[in-house]
């Protein structure tokens, strides 16, 4: 009896690990898609074992996501992308004998500065007189206790 316990425990736990269930994929940053072989699994269900530790071999079946683009088809040149730019520009060359604009006004602008003008300034002569003599009556700056 012990032993026929044991094994219906046994079966009913390893046919639990082998089952595959179903996720429903919600991306931890809004805005950053979760891609799983090009297609974008963000808010879709995704039915299987998928990750890490699981076998190359097996493939998630996803409900609901859509197809994201590796190459975006964009009208400019992108050196990551890996694709030759196209060639020359697209000109259209007008014809020689067209009604040509009537040419510009002339236009010229010029800026200036100068300083203002600073009055007289007393003459100070150009080598001191070795001895300045200070004042008699004793009024001097070191006369202020008196």
């Amino acid at each position: 009896m012990r032993f026929a316990t044991a094994l219906v425990i046994l079966l009913g736990t390893t046919s639990a690990s082998f089952a595959d269930g179903f996720d429903l994929v919600i991306p931890m940053r809004p805005g950053v898609p979760i891609i799983v072989n090009g297609v974008d699994v963000s808010y879709a269900v995704v039915e299987g074992d998928y990750g890490l530790g699981q076998g190359a071999h097996r493939q998630p079946t996803v409900y609901g996501g859509r197809y994201v683009d590796s190459e975006p088809n964009v009208g400019h040149y992108y050196p990551s992308l890996g694709h030759q730019p196209g060639y020359g520009r697209m000109e259209i060359e007008p014809p020689a004998n067209r009604k040509l604009p009537k040419p510009a006004e002339s236009y010229h602008d010029s800026w200036g500065a100068q300083s203002m003008m600073q009055p007289p300034q007393p003459e100070v002569p150009m080598i001191p007189p070795a001895v300045i003599l200070a004042p008699r009556d004793g009024r001097g700056p070191h006369a202020y206790g008196r």
